[in-house]
């Protein structure tokens, strides 16, 4: 086996996808969130949503982190979650929005995946309902011994990047800029777990795990296509999930349906990369990270279950 070969490979693939792909999406979704935060349009929307989703146990800050893992990545709410964490909101209530942020598709991978036959505005109401499930779950039944004691309801966000910038072009640089930082740093960790899964079908793992792992599979009636980005998604994360399905559909192993019924399986950041990211919110966030798993594991199974039938 080429090992240098199949490394250089492997990086130049992640190269491309993070840079031609992940980035321009990135710049447009960033691009219109902020200005939306500088025209007090998530504000407003989080004073209007709040009554509403309050019954799921999400507070006000909640909308935002709802927001930013949708239309921005999976790394942005990390920002709300510290707020809230810095802030004292409670347990209860900071658990309940980790485990929904772990259980949405983030938008790093959601929007790219658009080339690869993906119906976003179908995915992205999924999606919602998924994180909702985790919420409830995660509020009334798995954290429910979690304090409440706290200002959950009424917090509200600080946008730092809107009093420092100073007109739209402005919005737009900042914008473009913390995209290219998400963009490039999703490089390395989609690289090494390229590389990992280049290697193991070049030595025949992979398809000594698919003839291990089909007869089972298809007696549960679970397509052995998934083996590949499954073990892309928990090793590197959504990105590299999104790669390995880019390399299955180039050679014509899946196409626009596998897609679509796969996508709420493989398409959220409950994985190592994510777990690892989002617990440096807070000392608090990194505790509730069981919790918060186990919650966001029953909205991603309802996810993953709709995707399946309805994708059929």
């Amino acid at each position: 086996m080429d090992i240098i070969g199949t490394i250089m490979a492997a990086g130049r693939s992640a190269v491309e996808l993070s840079l031609f792909t992940l980035l321009p999406v990135m710049v447009v979704m960033l691009s219109i969130m902020r200005l939306a935060e500088a025209a007090g349009l998530l504000d407003g929307l989080t004073r209007l949503l709040a009554p509403t989703l309050r019954p799921f146990g999400l507070a006000g800050l909640s909308i935002i982190a709802l927001l930013q893992v949708s239309f921005v990545s999976f790394a942005a709410p990390v920002a709300t979650l510290a707020t809230m964490d810095r802030q004292g909101v409670s347990d209860r209530h900071l658990a309940t929005t980790f485990a929904m942020v772990l259980a949405m598709g983030q938008a790093n991978v959601v929007f790219p995946m658009a080339a690869l036959g993906l119906d976003v505005g179908r995915f992205l109401a999924i999606s919602l309902l998924g994180g909702l499930i985790a919420a409830t779950m995660t509020y009334h039944v798995f954290g429910r011994h979690l304090s409440s004691e706290g200002p959950g309801e009424d917090a509200v966000a600080r946008h730092a990047i809107v009093e420092d910038a100073r007109g739209i072009l402005a919005i737009i640089n900042r914008a473009g800029g913390e995209a290219f930082r998400i963009a490039t740093g999703s490089i390395p960790i989609m690289a090494l777990s390229l590389s990992i899964i280049a290697a193991v079908r070049a030595a025949g793992g992979l398809d000594g795990l698919n003839w291990l792992l089909s007869p089972p599979l298809d007696w549960l009636g679970i397509d052995p296509r998934l083996i590949t980005p499954t073990l892309s998604k928990y090793l590197g994360g959504g990105v590299a999930a999104l790669g390995a399905m880019a390399d299955q559909k180039a050679a014509g192993e899946i196409d626009a349906q596998f897609v679509n019924r796969a996508a709420g399986w493989l398409v959220h950041p409950l994985d190592l990369p994510g777990i690892a990211i989002l617990t440096t919110a807070g000392t608090r966030v990194a505790k509730l990270w069981v919790i918060a798993s186990v919650g966001a594991s029953a909205g991603i199974f309802a996810r993953a279950t709709i995707g399946m039938i309805g994708g059929a």
